[in-house]
């Protein structure tokens, strides 16, 4: 890359950053110290100093911009002292140096720069008045898990594949995963749009006590039945998109033949429990659309983004489940893979997906693939059992169409991708 256009790429960088800092630079002696000239003449300088080609310079040059930015903040004697400025500067002298070299890089980290500190109000009205204080809690905790827990856990089976504390802990983080975002989402809906998005986040951790739960509420007639069977079928939604996130986890090849089926079966699902929800008019006066029975099985408070007891049970029934396969799989061979897993799907789906996808790779002998599309039929008729005996005949009559369909639709894609052993 040219040397000219190095420096042009600096200079762009350096006003873009600029530009945002002199607006808020401010006037007389109370002002900050860089401004539109400054941070474009340091990024400018990164560069020079890259293309120098002797690289003592370039660490002359961030001790020269880092002693400056420490000597502004030790004179700084405003009614609110802070060190965004000195920080900003220095980055924008690193995003000068990478002009040399990475320059679609600098300019990236130039635009997310410029985007951050101009963002200052909102993230601080964010992070003091929006953001709950269980809700920091929660995303320091999910934090922790995926990035300090999970790389340190050993990942080896230790008594088959569903005993590999790696994989537990995966699964764990991407069920709470899930419900966070599920719980952020929420909080930014309205109340309608609330009942759609409790039920599938409801649905992430039990699918079935969703419905159960519902249907309860269908029996008590305080809500229009048809919001309710709607709210229902969207827990459904959560139960294919899950299947994808446990083969991700657990074995990344059975992607290849599940994503079509249940992509079309949930999409299928998510158009008719919408038209349910819209169709129903509103709730009964007095009943909040949002039931906390619902929003019990994702959070047990207001300000709290996941269930950590729900998840961690979750995942340690897929655990528990897909060891009792195994062991009788190894005992029986294919009929006890038959048996365990449809035993399993009458309670929880995803703990008899996850033992079919530790079976095998689909296309290899013992996988086990022709047992899915069964577990699928299996789980929907006990959901339909569940709705008639928790809801009634007419929350069962809005619920049942759409949860055969939906079902039918992604065993016959399964079928039709030729899922075999």
């Amino acid at each position: 890359m040219a040397a000219a256009a190095v420096l042009a790429a600096a200079l762009g960088c350096g006003l873009l950053v600029g530009i945002e800092r002199e607006r808020r630079k401010g006037r007389g002696p109370s002002r900050a110290f860089a401004g539109l000239r400054t941070f474009a003449l340091t990024a400018v300088l990164g560069a020079a100093a890259a293309l120098s080609g002797v690289p003592a310079l370039v660490v002359v040059g961030a001790l020269a911009i880092a002693g400056l930015s420490l000597l502004a903040a030790w004179r700084d004697r405003s009614d609110d002292p802070g060190v965004t400025t000195e920080v900003a500067l220095l980055l924008t002298y690193l995003i000068g140096v990478l002009c040399a070299t990475r320059p679609v890089l600098a300019a990236a980290l130039a635009v997310a720069l410029t985007g951050l500190l101009a963002a200052r109000q909102r993230l601080h009205r964010w992070a003091s008045e929006w953001l709950r204080e269980g809700e920091v809690r929660d995303g320091l905790l999910l934090a922790a898990l995926a990035l300090m827990a999970l790389p340190l856990v050993p990942d080896r089976p230790l008594l088959g594949d569903g005993l590999n504390p790696h994989l537990i802990l995966k699964l764990l983080v991407v069920l709470l995963g899930v419900q966070s975002l599920a719980h952020l989402g929420r909080r930014l809906l309205e109340a309608r749009q609330a009942v759609a998005l409790s039920a599938l986040a409801s649905g992430f951790v039990s699918s079935t006590a969703t419905i159960a739960s519902l249907g309860l509420m269908a029996r008590e007639g305080r809500t229009p039945t048809r919001l309710l069977a709607g709210g229902a079928l969207l827990s459904c939604v959560s139960t294919l998109l899950q299947l994808l996130l446990v083969a991700a986890a657990v074995r990344p090849a059975w992607l290849g033949a599940l994503w079509l089926p249940c992509l079309a079966g949930a999409a299928l699902a998510l158009l008719w429990g919408i038209w349910l929800v819209h169709g129903a008019g509103g709730a009964a006066p007095g009943m909040p659309l949002a039931s906390p029975r619902i929003e019990g099985l994702v959070r047990p408070a207001e300000d709290r983004m996941f269930n950590l007891r729900g998840a961690a049970a979750v995942a340690v029934l897929l655990v528990a489940v897909q060891t009792g396969v195994t062991l009788l799989q190894g005992w029986l061979g294919a009929g006890g893979l038959l048996a365990g897993v449809l035993l399993a799907a009458l309670a929880d789906l995803h703990a008899a997906a996850a033992a079919v996808y530790l079976s095998g790779v689909p296309g290899q002998p013992g996988a086990g693939g022709w047992v899915l599309p069964l577990a699928l039929l299996v789980h929907a008729a006990s959901k339909t059992v569940t709705a008639g005996l928790s809801g009634g005949w007419h929350y069962l009559r809005w619920l049942a169409p759409g949860l055969w369909m939906h079902t039918g639709l992604a065993v016959g894609l399964l079928m039709a991708t030729g899922l075999r052993t």
